[in-house]
């Protein structure tokens, strides 16, 4: 628990790119997604699949590069951002694909691979610049406060009053009543900070918080397991107590979409 706690604080310098926002959130984005993508590939070479390197290195900078595009409002328009982001889905998933047209060198599984590992790293963690490029970029916080408070809070509360398992197949320490105190935990987190910073959409960051957290909790299963599937423990040692960038963020990139396409939603719906 102490190495936990005191890897915990190290990373406390990105709430300082949470405030600044902009290229520095940008920034940070870009280096989770880049390491993210290489350790998830080299988790794939341990059960000897090969997803191409190369071609998900070139497409997260390309993706990353649309940022370039909308921040200069050569692309002003919400439509045309979107366009932007589908082509590159398009062109991610044909490369992936015609990845695997050397059927002498490589098998379906190393195309298949190819196209999830961009998909689930690169494509997941831009959503964090999208909520950033919104004129809601606080909602970024949400997504931090989600995943992290949902993981803090499930951790002690399965620590302390944990005994009946949630997911023994995928992650054998986590249990029911944690996840009931980390929905519980990260949704009142959003809520406390919906009422200082937001006070007109606290009861929207409760609910985000609620949401936020339940997703959180799925991309941590869904990074297991992968694992599990792999014959890994972690996807790296970067960080003391919490294995790589994949280990330590596999919640935030499935927060993110959920939060960005929440607040696409909402904006319609409620009008914010």
């Amino acid at each position: 628990m102490k190495t936990r706690i005191i890897s915990g604080l190290v990373m406390a310098p990105l709430l300082v790119v949470l405030y600044l926002g902009g290229w520095w959130l940008w920034a940070a984005a870009f280096l989770i997604a880049v390491m993210g993508v290489h350790e998830f590939c080299n988790g794939w070479n341990s059960i000897d699949v090969h997803p191409s390197k190369p071609i998900c290195y070139a497409m997260t900078a390309l993706l990353f590069l649309t940022y370039l595009l909308i921040s200069l409002s050569i692309l002003p328009e919400v439509t045309a951002n979107m366009l932007l982001i589908c082509v590159w889905v398009f062109i991610a998933v044909a490369a992936g694909l015609l990845y695997g047209w050397k059927i002498n060198e490589r098998g379906p599984y190393d195309a298949v691979a190819t196209v999830t590992s961009l998909v689930y790293i690169p494509f997941f963690t831009y959503h964090i610049v999208l909520i950033d490029l919104t004129e809601y970029r606080l909602f970024v916080w949400i997504v931090i406060i989600a995943a992290f408070g949902s993981d803090i809070f499930a951790y002690f509360t399965g620590y302390f009053l944990g005994k009946h398992k949630m997911a023994p197949n995928l992650s054998p320490k986590k249990t029911i009543e944690g996840a009931v105190g980390g929905l519980v935990g990260s949704s009142v987190l959003a809520w406390v900070f919906g009422m200082v910073f937001m006070k007109d959409m606290a009861l929207v960051c409760l609910v985000l918080g609620l949401v936020g957290g339940a997703a959180g909790m799925a991309g941590d299963l869904t990074a297991s397991a992968f694992k599990r599937k792999m014959g890994i423990k972690d996807y790296g040692n970067l960080i003391p107590g919490h294995g790589g960038i994949m280990d330590r963020f596999d919640s935030v990139i499935f927060v993110a979409p959920v939060v960005f396409y929440a607040v696409c939603i909402m904006t319609d719906a409620i009008g914010f």
